[in-house]
């Protein structure tokens, strides 16, 4: 809403995005804010990354490279020096990691933590939300599910073991954008986005843009969720369609390019899943039973 407010014509996509001459410049801001953001057990240096990895996960799902960064960072009066030099640490090591060139950016006082990071890309082309076509196939960069457990261990004492605990909490303090996947493979999409606000989320909006049905015949599932769920008494659908935080990106893909993909996949040493089609209609459905259910929109929401 504030959105349309702000610019009137508002699409909704990932990025924003303007004409360079025969290319387009792309552009996208993300804000984090520590009392909703930021788990107790998380670094400075972890926090400084997890704050660019947000939009750097909108630039993967669109196959764009970042090129430049602005920083503004907003901290409360006494904030230790220690902590701020850690902070600039993990902006260096995320910017580094992913070539990023930070070009500067603002400070100023506030009552917590609170960071914005602007990037800047060059495109030749960008993969609408809106292109989904009868007969797509639905993919992901990966399982659901680890994230929402991740959040349960830190936050709220949840119990898990092993592998599975240990994947839960890297998702959440060490999360990755499928960066180098989306540049190479975005010239297959038909439509994608970042899913980090929920797959229920993600799939409704593509599913609204591109004014298609999404049928969902294979739950990606992490391995180990279901005695997770068990053991904590929650529901592996929930963890999987509505937790958010995950930075993986869903698109659609012609069956004739999958093929492709997979290679694309192993080349950047990215899993793709195989989650469903897209057909004529309207909504989000799981398939199970040979019975249609509706996948109602819960994801991650501000102000919600």
């Amino acid at each position: 809403m504030f959105h349309k407010k702000l610019v009137g014509d508002f699409h909704g996509e990932d990025v924003e995005v303007f004409r360079l001459g025969k290319k387009f410049g792309v552009i996208k801001t993300d804000t984090l804010v520590f009392s909703t953001d930021v788990p107790p057990q998380m670094s400075p240096e972890q926090i400084a990354k997890k704050s660019m990895v947000a939009p750097l996960s909108d630039f993967a799902s669109k196959g764009v490279k970042p090129q430049h960064g602005i920083i503004s960072i907003s901290l409360p009066r006494g904030y230790p020096r220690r902590k701020l030099d850690r902070l600039a640490d993990g902006f260096k090591q995320a910017a580094k990691k992913y070539k990023v060139k930070i070009l500067g950016g603002d400070t100023n006082e506030a009552k917590e933590l609170v960071i914005s990071v602007m990037l800047f890309g060059v495109a030749r082309k960008i993969i609408p939300r809106s292109g989904a076509k009868n007969g797509d196939i639905v993919i992901t960069t990966g399982n659901f599910g680890k994230t929402g457990a991740g959040l349960g261990i830190l936050l709220h004492k949840n119990r898990a073991a092993g592998k599975f605990r240990k994947d839960s909490i890297d998702s959440v303090l060490e999360p990755r954008p499928r960066l180098e996947f989306g540049f190479l493979a975005s010239k297959y999409f038909t439509s994608s986005m970042d899913s980090s606000d929920g797959l229920s989320t993600t799939l409704t909006e593509l599913s609204n843009a591109s004014k298609k049905k999404f049928i969902i015949t294979n739950i990606p599932k992490q391995q180990g969720l279901d005695e997770f769920a068990k053991v904590n008494r929650k529901k592996p659908f929930d963890l999987v369609f509505n937790s958010g935080e995950e930075y993986e990106i869903v698109a659609t893909v012609s069956p004739k390019n999958f093929a492709r993909l997979q290679n694309l996949a192993k080349k950047s040493k990215t899993s793709i899943i195989n989650i469903g089609h897209v057909q004529k209609g309207r909504g989000v459905f799981l398939e199970a039973n040979k019975k249609l259910f509706r996948i109602e929109n819960r994801g991650w929401s501000h102000f919600s």
